[in-house]
């Protein structure tokens, strides 16, 4: 999975109608608006330290460009830092972006002031490991190759005690998904926040807690695809396991908030009334911005997760209950 994403951005512009598919940046303006004011709205009552604004996998840099003009008006302007791999990607961002400094890992990331980190659709494209349940024992489930075709295979056992209590018992056949990579990640830049100061807000499809379930799959042309067929041609992800991230946050010494879903998210944030004012300037594009407004709110509303990672002597994150 790693390996073939890592081709699959590096070589291509997988965004929009031409591409594979859409994330909510580039369905409306006014997701990277209320993030913006979100962390404009954070760093003000946090004291307006001299905080740096970070994204992580930022796309066409939609997100960002959005975000940092709503927060200007808000009174904060700080250099932006993008962690990027791809070089097709990086191009994207400079047109929107034009001031960034890229990073290819969390590592080389500013360590002596507040971070402020965006991750929107980020962690579902870290690679997952998956063990499957045979009779009676669980064994790491594999990639095995045979002539040009890619198949899963039961591969080397496991010891029982890696498996959670509760899904030891499981059904055969039963896929359990974990992600080390992102543990990792999130427990980076956890520590960094508890010690700098900051927040993060990570936003993915996802679940809280123990679940059993393969949700590895492949996205080419807006539709679903065989994630073993044609590996480096289209998007592989699997969902998000949001209770371990807060977890994970929560060992590094930051506080964790939520999960909530996204449509409740937005709505607290004020998507309703940015729609409305939006349609009074643009009376024409009304139906558009609704259409935006449903997609954003009603249909990725609930299967769209959000959490946020605070230093523990910061306030209270807007939108979360």
């Amino acid at each position: 999975m790693a390996a073939a994403n890592a081709h699959y951005y590096a070589t291509r512009d997988p965004l929009g109608a031409g591409g594979d598919f859409t994330t909510s940046p580039e369905i409306s303006q006014m997701f990277g608006e209320l993030l913006g004011l979100w962390a404009a709205d954070l760093w003000d009552r946090a004291g307006r330290l001299d905080a740096v604004w970070v994204e992580l996998g930022p796309g066409r840099g939609t997100l960002s460009a959005d975000a940092l003009r709503a927060a200007a008006k808000a009174g904060f302007a700080a250099p932006v830092h993008l962690v990027e791999t791809s070089p097709t990607l990086r191009e994207a961002q400079k047109a929107r972006v034009p001031h960034a400094m890229w990073h290819e890992t969390v590592d080389t990331l500013p360590v002596d002031r507040p971070l402020l980190v965006l991750a929107n659709e980020f962690f579902d494209a870290l690679p997952v490991r998956q063990l499957v349940r045979g009779v009676g024992v669980w064994h790491e489930r594999l990639v095995a190759c045979q002539d040009t075709l890619f198949l899963p295979i039961a591969g080397p056992r496991v010891p029982e005690e890696i498996v959670p209590e509760p899904l030891r018992d499981a059904d055969p056949g039963a896929i359990i998904e974990t992600s080390p990579a992102s543990v990792a990640i999130i427990r980076a830049l956890a520590s960094r926040i508890a010690a700098q100061g900051g927040a993060l807000l990570a936003i993915d499809y996802g679940y809280e807690g123990l679940a059993v379930g393969d949700t590895l799959q492949a996205v080419r042309g807006h539709a679903y695809a065989n994630p073993f067929e044609s590996p480096g041609e289209q998007d592989l992800t699997a969902h998000v396991d949001f209770a371990t991230l807060a977890a994970a946050a929560q060992a590094e010494g930051a506080a964790a908030w939520g999960p909530v879903g996204q449509g409740a998210f937005l709505r607290a944030l004020g998507i309703d009334a940015r729609a409305a004012a939006l349609s009074r300037a643009a009376p024409l594009r009304t139906e558009e911005i609704e259409t935006a407004r449903n997609r954003l709110v009603e249909a990725m509303g609930e299967l769209f997760r959000v959490l946020a990672v605070t230093n523990r002597s910061w306030p209270a994150p807007a939108g979360f209950r």
